[in-house]
């Protein structure tokens, strides 16, 4: 599979049509349902291993956010053989009551992955809360970048997005 049937399978798989309200409040016309993808094993295991490639050089621990920043960090880190922390939106009152579940951050270089980043704002309230831990997060990582100002938000924060798709990369080839 080329990585333009790659972007084909994903849009084919995840994009919806309509009217939906975006985390941002944003409304949008277009969505992509990343549990559609997330729910099919062929296919995040091959997004997983192409992201792997993505991770920098230097990274110690993924740190996958809630929800579904799970599942890819999990496919990922089986191929990058790294680490995984798992970071709520908020710690629970009970239990541990930590933010970040799994791997230690505190003092690692870490780098947060995302399934889909449109303003970048989850990840920049996670990523503060992961520096007030300790970690040093310099990178995040995505299977889809909206384009619609996420990279250009993290960046204001010090914050390197990669993506393994954009919305161009999905828009390609459609007529």
């Amino acid at each position: 599979m080329t990585d333009s049937d790659l972007a084909r399978h994903v849009r084919a798989v995840s994009r919806l049509t309509g009217e939906f309200v975006l985390r941002s409040g944003r409304t949008a016309n277009e969505y992509f349902d990343k549990y559609q993808f997330e729910a099919d094993p062929e296919l995040l295991d091959r997004l997983a291993a192409e992201m792997a490639v993505l991770v920098p050089e230097g990274t110690e621990v993924l740190a996958g956010l809630e929800m579904g920043g799970i599942a890819v960090v999990t496919a990922v880190a089986r191929h990058a053989k790294l680490p995984t922390a798992f970071v709520r939106k908020e710690a629970k009152k009970y239990g541990t009551a930590r933010l970040a579940e799994g791997a230690e951050v505190a003092g690692r270089r870490v780098l947060v992955v995302e399934d889909v980043v449109t303003s970048g704002g989850q990840v920049v309230i996670s990523t503060d809360e992961l520096r007030k831990l300790g970690a040093h997060v310099d990178h995040a990582l995505c299977v889809i970048d909206r384009q619609e100002g996420g990279a250009q938000a993290l960046a204001a924060d010090g914050i390197t997005l990669r993506a393994l798709l954009t919305r161009a990369d999905l828009e390609a080839g459609v007529s």
